[in-house]
């Protein structure tokens, strides 16, 4: 399931929605992304995510569907906002589910991974004073790589 939302999110109360009903689940892993206080470029007061709602949606729906190609995973839920958040904000949500926790810790790294890489979200960053659009940085696509078959 995914949800594209300006509202904040309840991370505990998705996490406890998420886990009912399921039988057959040996592990679930939740993964939650929160605007940082300071980065390399200074101390920052704001970012705002921009999206083009069917481009976004469509990317989001393509990068879990190979999650769950990937491993046996019961059920996957990822939640991403966007608007103009501070720090301490939380951006992302991801949690997956399986009957084996390594397939549902793998699977949540996975979508992390390509969350950062692949979704089409647009960052601006207000820091010191300063809007700077966030580039692609090189570690994300490292960690990204990893997942990329060859």
């Amino acid at each position: 399931m995914i949800r594209v939302q300006r509202e904040a999110f309840d991370a505990a109360l998705e996490f406890r929605q998420f886990r009912e009903g399921e039988s057959g689940a040996g592990g679930t892993v939740m993964f939650v992304g929160t605007v940082r206080p300071s980065n390399e470029r200074g101390r920052i007061s704001a970012m705002t995510l921009e999206h083009y709602p069917s481009m976004t949606e469509k990317a989001l729906a393509e990068i879990e569907a190979e999650a769950h190609r990937r491993w046996p995973l019961i059920k996957s839920l990822i939640i991403h906002r966007y608007g103009r958040l501070k720090p301490g904000e939380d951006i992302v949500l991801a949690l997956t589910q399986s009957a084996h926790r390594e397939a549902a810790f793998a699977a949540c790294a996975f979508l992390v991974d390509f969350l950062k890489t692949k979704a089409p979200f647009w960052k601006l960053e207000e820091a010191d004073g300063r809007a700077l659009w966030v580039e692609a940085q090189a570690s994300d696509e490292a960690a990204a790589k990893r997942w990329r078959k060859e």
